[in-house]
């Protein structure tokens, strides 16, 4: 199998061409035509995700941020994609049009969360959220010590003035879908990298918004993708990278 044969089923499943248009999915790095034994799926092409694929002989490895987002300018000797080359692996990227796929990020954040009922949503961007009920009503306390027991991280939010029942979810950096949680008449938005200044407008508007980190909230796609690739690619090893490199005291 190729690199470009793993790209096209995974394009069949999360369309290059359905992702946001300031993004940069797709075969990044390396030959299209190589052939692949060994791959990892990391959220990021960190340098401990090349430095596994290195140990491993890893011919790709497969991220969900891009591992070029924007214009390169250089190519320095430390710079991921200089020993990307240099080692001969190349990065196939799925990043929005994950987020949103069936399947995809948002869609395993609701299954890993429990919500029931779950739906799309379009944002006024026409960007596709998710909404679901939560397995039972919680308080705005008990809903965050329930993401942390679920996701890991630590909890970020605001307290509403009401129970929670369903949810807006949204993986990833998505604080500015506050004013979605509004329009929606959902009670309460599950999201990451949410601003300073959504928090206090949440809580003078009596919403409950949860901040549940960037990497917690997307890291819970990689298992699935690995179970994905591995039963379709029987004759190809893959292996996880979890390492987000965010320390907790």
């Amino acid at each position: 199998m190729t690199v470009n044969d793993i790209f096209d089923y995974l394009n069949s499943l999360y369309p290059v061409n359905t992702a946001c248009d300031f993004d940069n999915p797709g075969i990044l790095v390396g030959d299209k035509s190589a052939e692949v034994q060994r791959a990892v799926i990391s959220l990021d092409c960190t340098d401990s995700a090349i430095e596994k694929a290195v140990e491993n002989r890893c011919q790709l490895i497969i991220t969900h941020h891009p591992v070029i987002f924007e214009p390169l300018k250089n190519v320095l000797s430390d710079s991921p994609v200089y020993r990307l080359i240099k080692n001969g692996i190349s990065v196939i990227s799925m990043h929005t049009n994950l987020d949103i796929g069936k399947g995809g990020v948002n869609d395993t954040l609701c299954e890993v969360l429990g919500l029931k009922n779950t739906e799309k949503y379009s944002a006024d961007d026409g960007f596709p959220l998710n909404t679901g009920l939560l397995p039972v009503q919680m308080t705005p306390e008990q809903l965050a010590g329930y993401i942390k027991e679920k996701l890991g991280g630590h909890i970020k939010y605001s307290s509403g003035n009401k129970n929670i029942s369903r949810v807006l979810v949204c993986s990833g950096s998505s604080g500015s879908y506050f004013t979605e949680l509004i329009r929606s008449g959902c009670d309460a938005l599950i999201t990451a990298d949410v601003k300073h200044n959504v928090f206090i407008d949440a809580a003078r508007l009596g919403k409950s918004v949860f901040d549940a980190g960037h990497f917690e909230t997307e890291d819970i796609v990689i298992n699935r993708l690995n179970d994905m690739l591995c039963e379709h690619f029987k004759n190809i090893e893959f292996f996880t990278d979890h390492t987000s490199g965010i320390k907790y005291e």
